[in-house]
């Protein structure tokens, strides 16, 4: 009942909210980027890309926003804003002489009906995988949720090698197209992680279908930076510490054993440090305790915006998935942060996950200042 009251509320805001600026997403073309993991980096790659090739765009992606050549924060725990947080960006854009707009979009904002009103021309799913199940139920509902925008689009990009393809496929589109690992992507940068790989093929596959050569894509996609926090490697000396926002048990199946792959030689070990936020999908958990138990040989379980659920349950609950593999429970997250770091030896690698970009870290109902690039750099200052 309570989420259908927000619901109109976001519903009326959003009719408002295009009213009030004129409805100006009709006067660009919005590309929407939806799914579970991977949407970040595939946003802002394809407005690199669309930069690069001489067009104006403008994006909003969890980790900042562009919209008329001026950088916005949208470090707290967002990725998809208000209605009129949105619509008033869209207006920038529009008044700017933009031709795309490049939005990431998430299923809460969807079902909310916070992107009412949206005339997204493209609309990208990069995958959906365990995440959210506290709020959709179910994986079908999820994958229902975000289908949304795929239909109400001119096109529909879709990951054929993702289990919710089969889940989707037959559903109907105004046009569909799929996309995998592409050839001309792994010819390219076999260097990658598969998983950036999807990622980059699906902008390929975007910046393709609107008239961009193979050329010019390859060509950008060689001088883009991964968003901060993506995969981030902060600091390599005698070991490594690297960042990224992985909090899902598909993030870490991907993630990890790439990894160890690419960083992890003569008997290195991979030290995780890792929790799982409260109030949210806790059935998570003790998967990605479990993956990350396959691969990581050291676990230091913390916090991650524990909210109002007791942050040792939490851990408890990861905890109960991990497989032969010793751990620790360390509650402060600058204090797990601190001890991985003073464990790492010479040739290990430090991976923390999870928080990455954001700036904040949701203890009980406040919201303390945070930052995981600042509890490394402390505890590298103590190092011996």
């Amino acid at each position: 009942m309570f989420q259908d009251l927000k619901n109109i509320y976001h519903f009326l805001q959003a009719l408002l909210a295009n009213i009030y600026y004129g409805f100006p997403s009709r006067r660009l073309n919005v590309i929407g980027v939806t799914g579970t993991d991977g949407k970040t980096t595939t946003t802002q790659l394809i407005a690199h890309v669309l930069k690069s090739s001489g067009k104006k765009v403008s994006f909003i992606s969890t980790v900042k926003a562009v919209v008329a050549g001026k950088e916005y924060d949208v470090g707290f725990h967002v990725t998809t804003p208000s209605p009129f947080a949105i619509q008033r960006f869209l207006r920038q854009s529009v008044e700017n002489g933009d031709e795309y707009f490049v939005l990431e979009t998430t299923s809460h904002a969807i079902d909310q009906n916070r992107v009412w009103g949206i005339d997204y021309k493209l609309a990208v799913l990069t995958n959906v995988t365990h995440e959210h199940l506290d709020y959709h139920r179910t994986y079908e509902d999820y994958i229902m949720t975000k289908s949304v925008i795929l239909k109400a689009a001119k096109v529909a990009f879709v990951n054929e090698d993702d289990e919710s393809y089969n889940y989707i496929k037959d559903q109907k589109f105004n046009s569909k197209k799929t996309y995998k690992v592409e050839k001309i992507i792994k010819n390219n940068f076999s260097d990658k992680t598969k998983f950036n790989q999807y990622n980059f093929s699906a902008a390929y596959r975007v910046c393709n279908y609107l008239g961009i050569s193979d050329e010019k894509i390859i060509e950008a996609i060689k001088t883009f930076q991964l968003p901060k926090g993506r995969l981030e490697l902060v600091y390599d000396e005698d070991f490594k510490v690297m960042i990224d926002f992985a909090h899902t048990p598909n993030a870490f199946q991907q993630l990890l054993p790439e990894v160890k792959k690419m960083f992890l030689k003569n008997g290195g070990r991979l030290i995780h440090v890792f929790g799982s936020a409260g109030l949210r999908d806790n059935s998570k958990r003790s998967l990605m305790g479990l993956v990350s138990s396959e691969y990581s040989d050291i676990i230091i379980l913390t916090e991650e915006d524990f909210r109002t659920e007791k942050p040792e349950e939490i851990c408890r609950q990861i905890a109960s998935g991990i497989k032969n593999k010793k751990y620790e429970i360390i509650i402060d997250r600058e204090q797990a942060i601190d001890k991985a770091i003073k464990s790492a030896k010479k040739g290990d690698i430090v991976l923390l996950t999870g928080k990455s970009h954001e700036k904040s870290l949701c203890r009980g109902k406040i919201e303390y200042p945070w930052s995981e690039h600042q509890a490394v750099k402390k505890a590298l200052q103590t190092h011996k």
